[in-house]
Protein backbone atom coordinates (compact mmCIF):
# COMPACT_ATOMS: atom_id res chain seq x y z
CA UNK A 1 0.00 0.00 0.00
CA UNK A 2 1.17 3.49 -1.21
CA UNK A 3 1.86 5.62 1.53
CA UNK A 4 -0.38 8.96 1.19
CA UNK A 5 0.84 12.11 0.21
CA UNK A 6 2.08 14.59 2.13
CA UNK A 7 -0.27 17.88 3.30
CA UNK A 8 2.57 20.53 1.55
CA UNK A 9 0.97 23.21 3.83
CA UNK A 10 1.25 21.27 6.74
CA UNK A 11 4.47 19.53 6.14
CA UNK A 12 5.63 23.77 5.80
CA UNK A 13 3.95 24.32 9.41
CA UNK A 14 6.00 21.15 11.00
CA UNK A 15 9.60 22.68 9.68
CA UNK A 16 8.77 25.93 10.70
CA UNK A 17 9.10 24.62 14.56
CA UNK A 18 13.00 24.43 13.97
CA UNK A 19 14.23 27.81 14.46
CA UNK A 20 16.77 28.89 12.34
CA UNK A 21 19.11 31.64 11.91
CA UNK A 22 18.64 34.29 8.51
CA UNK A 23 20.92 34.87 6.56
CA UNK A 24 21.41 37.14 3.51
CA UNK A 25 23.44 35.20 0.17
CA UNK A 26 25.07 37.03 -1.81
CA UNK A 27 27.29 36.96 -5.48
CA UNK A 28 28.02 39.05 -7.95
CA UNK A 29 26.86 38.48 -11.55
CA UNK A 30 29.10 38.28 -14.77
CA UNK A 31 27.94 42.02 -14.91
CA UNK A 32 29.67 42.43 -11.28
CA UNK A 33 25.95 43.53 -10.61
CA UNK A 34 25.56 42.66 -7.15
CA UNK A 35 22.42 39.88 -6.24
CA UNK A 36 21.08 38.28 -3.08
CA UNK A 37 18.56 37.04 -1.42
CA UNK A 38 17.24 36.21 1.94
CA UNK A 39 17.77 32.22 2.84
CA UNK A 40 17.23 30.29 6.24
CA UNK A 41 18.93 26.94 4.74
CA UNK A 42 22.41 27.87 5.52
CA UNK A 43 24.37 25.55 7.64
CA UNK A 44 27.66 23.92 8.37
CA UNK A 45 29.25 21.24 6.82
CA UNK A 46 32.61 20.37 8.44
CA UNK A 47 35.07 22.43 10.63
CA UNK A 48 38.15 20.77 8.58
CA UNK A 49 38.37 21.50 5.81
CA UNK A 50 35.75 24.46 6.47
CA UNK A 51 32.44 23.71 4.71
CA UNK A 52 28.72 25.05 4.44
CA UNK A 53 25.59 24.87 2.39
CA UNK A 54 22.53 26.60 1.67
CA UNK A 55 19.86 26.06 -0.85
CA UNK A 56 18.10 27.71 -3.72
CA UNK A 57 14.69 26.90 -5.33
CA UNK A 58 15.36 25.20 -8.71
CA UNK A 59 12.98 28.00 -10.62
CA UNK A 60 14.51 31.18 -8.66
CA UNK A 61 15.12 34.20 -10.80
CA UNK A 62 18.46 34.87 -9.34
CA UNK A 63 19.71 30.87 -9.79
CA UNK A 64 21.74 31.49 -12.94
CA UNK A 65 23.79 34.02 -11.12
CA UNK A 66 24.58 31.50 -8.42
CA UNK A 67 25.00 28.82 -10.99
CA UNK A 68 27.37 30.95 -11.90
CA UNK A 69 29.14 32.55 -9.42
CA UNK A 70 32.39 31.46 -8.19
CA UNK A 71 31.85 33.04 -5.04
CA UNK A 72 29.14 33.82 -2.99
CA UNK A 73 29.02 35.50 0.71
CA UNK A 74 26.99 34.15 3.42
CA UNK A 75 25.96 37.20 5.47
CA UNK A 76 24.55 36.55 9.15
CA UNK A 77 21.90 39.01 10.15
CA UNK A 78 22.12 40.62 13.28
CA UNK A 79 18.64 40.85 15.36
CA UNK A 80 17.86 44.90 14.56
CA UNK A 81 18.23 43.84 10.65
CA UNK A 82 14.62 42.23 10.11
CA UNK A 83 13.86 45.13 7.63
CA UNK A 84 17.22 43.69 5.84
CA UNK A 85 16.08 40.40 5.77
CA UNK A 86 12.09 41.60 4.74
CA UNK A 87 13.76 43.59 1.53
CA UNK A 88 16.12 40.84 0.36
CA UNK A 89 12.78 38.31 0.31
CA UNK A 90 10.96 40.61 -1.54
CA UNK A 91 10.59 40.92 -5.27
CA UNK A 92 12.10 44.21 -5.95
CA UNK A 93 14.44 45.28 -8.98
CA UNK A 94 17.03 46.88 -6.80
CA UNK A 95 17.54 44.89 -3.34
CA UNK A 96 20.88 46.76 -2.91
CA UNK A 97 19.98 50.12 -2.89
CA UNK A 98 20.48 52.52 0.07
CA UNK A 99 22.39 49.23 1.65
CA UNK A 100 25.45 49.86 3.15
CA UNK A 101 27.58 46.73 1.48
CA UNK A 102 31.74 46.41 0.32
CA UNK A 103 32.69 44.10 -1.79
CA UNK A 104 33.94 40.26 -0.86
CA UNK A 105 36.05 37.65 -2.56
CA UNK A 106 34.77 36.99 -6.37
CA UNK A 107 32.47 40.68 -5.63
CA UNK A 108 30.20 38.77 -3.56
CA UNK A 109 28.49 41.21 -1.19
CA UNK A 110 28.92 41.67 2.36
CA UNK A 111 26.86 43.59 4.24
CA UNK A 112 27.11 45.98 6.75
CA UNK A 113 26.06 45.36 10.78
CA UNK A 114 25.86 42.26 10.26
CA UNK A 115 26.55 39.53 13.04
CA UNK A 116 28.86 37.23 11.05
CA UNK A 117 30.32 36.76 7.53
CA UNK A 118 31.33 33.78 5.76
CA UNK A 119 33.23 34.35 1.96
CA UNK A 120 32.77 31.32 0.12
CA UNK A 121 34.63 29.36 -2.64
CA UNK A 122 31.33 27.66 -4.97
CA UNK A 123 32.80 24.01 -4.03
CA UNK A 124 30.18 22.07 -5.26
CA UNK A 125 26.40 22.05 -6.32
CA UNK A 126 24.02 19.07 -5.85
CA UNK A 127 20.10 18.45 -6.56
CA UNK A 128 17.81 18.17 -3.81
CA UNK A 129 14.26 18.15 -4.85
CA UNK A 130 13.38 21.23 -5.98
CA UNK A 131 16.33 22.91 -5.00
CA UNK A 132 19.90 23.50 -5.93
CA UNK A 133 22.65 22.90 -2.44
CA UNK A 134 25.17 24.68 -3.10
CA UNK A 135 28.60 23.90 -0.71
CA UNK A 136 30.61 26.29 -0.24
CA UNK A 137 34.71 26.21 0.86
CA UNK A 138 35.15 28.65 3.57
CA UNK A 139 37.86 30.99 2.22
CA UNK A 140 37.37 34.12 5.20
CA UNK A 141 34.81 35.27 7.86
CA UNK A 142 34.28 37.67 10.26
CA UNK A 143 31.86 37.66 12.94
CA UNK A 144 31.26 39.86 16.45
CA UNK A 145 29.31 39.76 19.65
CA UNK A 146 25.45 41.10 17.99
CA UNK A 147 22.80 39.22 18.64
CA UNK A 148 21.97 37.06 15.73
CA UNK A 149 18.22 37.64 13.88
CA UNK A 150 16.40 33.96 14.26
CA UNK A 151 13.21 32.88 12.41
CA UNK A 152 10.78 30.29 13.61
CA UNK A 153 6.44 29.45 13.01
CA UNK A 154 6.78 31.72 10.15
CA UNK A 155 8.25 35.28 12.86
CA UNK A 156 11.21 37.07 13.47
CA UNK A 157 12.33 36.69 17.11
CA UNK A 158 15.27 36.64 19.53
CA UNK A 159 17.48 34.45 21.42
CA UNK A 160 16.85 34.74 25.20
CA UNK A 161 19.53 32.90 26.60
CA UNK A 162 18.59 30.29 29.84
CA UNK A 163 15.02 30.40 28.84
Amino acid sequence: MAAAPLDGRDFRKALGSFGTGVTIVTAAAEDGRPVGLTCNSFASVSLNPPLVLWSLLVYSQSMSVFQNAAHFAVNVLAANQQELAARFAASMADRFAGTDWRSGLGGAPLLAGTAANFQCRTADRYYGGDHIIFLGAVESYAYNDAEPLLFARGEFGRFSPGV
